[in-house]
C-alpha cells in the first residue's frame, strides 16, 4: 500500500548560542491510510519536534516530508499555513479553546480560512460535535465543560475540515482515568470507523497499547517499529 505519510531521513538541529544541538537524526517513518501509531520515548528524545515537524509547524534540517503525495517543505508559508488546515487534525495536550467562545463557535474556528457560507460552516461544526458525542454542549463555553468534554472539543475542531491525518500530542496528558478512557475510546473509532490516519505521541504506555503500532524515539532516533505488544515487526 502506498503510504500516506512517509518521513524521509529527517533531521533537526537547533542553533544555541555557539553550539548546534541535534534534536533529531535520520528518522525515516511510513504511514498507510487508516494507520495508527504511537509513538513513545523519553522526555527531550525529540517526539513533538517530529510531530511539528511532520504538521508543517517546523521544518527539518535534513530529509523530506511528503504526506499525501504533497511534499510539504516544498509549500510556501500561505500554502502550507492552507494545505495544514485541509490536511492535518491537530489534538494537543492543551486544550487550545477560545474561553469566550462557545464549543460550536471553537470547532468553526479552521473552517474561517475557507470560502464557506456561515450555515454551512455551522452545519459541519455540529455534525463534527455530533461525531464525538457533545452536540448537545454546542452553545456551552469551555468554562462550563468537564476536561474531557473541553479535550472532544477540540478533537472535533481538529476533525472539522475532514483531515486525512490527525496528529495527537499527549491528547490525555491533562485527563483523569474516565476522561482519558472516553478520548482514546474516540480516537478508536475515530481510526476504525471512519478511517483517519492517526499520529499519536503519548508516556502513557496504556493509551499506547490502544494503537495499531508502536515506535519509539530514543535520543532523537527511531527504534525499529514495534507491534502493540513490543515485538518487532
Amino acid at each position: 500500500m502506498d503510504s500516506l505519510l512517509s518521513v524521509q531521513e529527517v533531521s533537526k538541529t537547533y542553533r544555541r548560542g555557539e553550539h548546534d544541538v541535534a534534536v533529531l537524526s535520520g528518522i525515516s517513518l511510513d504511514l498507510v491510510a487508516g494507520d495508527y501509531v504511537s509513538l513513545m520515548g523519553p522526555s527531550g528524545s525529540g517526539k513533538t519536534t517530529l510531530l511539528n515537524i511532520v504538521a508543517g509547524i517546523d521544518s527539518p534540517t535534513a530529509g523530506r516530508v511528503v504526506v499525501g503525495g504533497t511534499d510539504i517543505a516544498e509549500l510556501k508559508d500561505a500554502e502550507l499555513a492552507a494545505w495544514r488546515t485541509a490536511n492535518v487534525g491537530l489534538v494537543f495536550q492543551q486544550y487550545n479553546l477560545l474561553p469566550v467562545l462557545t464549543a460550536v463557535e471553537n470547532v468553526e474556528l479552521p473552517l474561517l480560512l475557507f470560502d464557506m457560507k456561515k450555515a454551512e460552516r455551522r452545519r459541519r461544526a455540529l455534525d463534527a460535535l455530533t461525531i464525538v458525542g457533545l452536540a448537545h454542549r454546542a452553545d456551552h463555553y469551555p468554562r462550563q465543560m468537564s476536561g474531557g468534554e473541553e479535550q472532544r472539543t477540540a478533537i472535533a475542531r481538529g476533525l472539522v475540515t475532514d483531515p486525512k491525518l490527525i496528529i495527537a500530542d499527549e491528547p490525555t496528558g491533562n485527563l483523569d482515568a474516565s476522561s482519558a478512557g472516553n478520548v482514546l475510546d474516540l480516537l478508536h473509532v475515530l481510526n476504525a470507523d471512519l478511517g483517519k490516519t492517526v499520529l499519536m505521541v503519548t508516556h502513557d504506555p496504556a493509551a499506547a497499547g490502544r494503537a495499531r503500532r508502536l515506535v519509539r524515539l530514543n535520543k532523537g532516533t527511531l527504534v525499529p517499529d514495534l507491534g502493540k505488544e513490543g515485538r518487532p515487526q
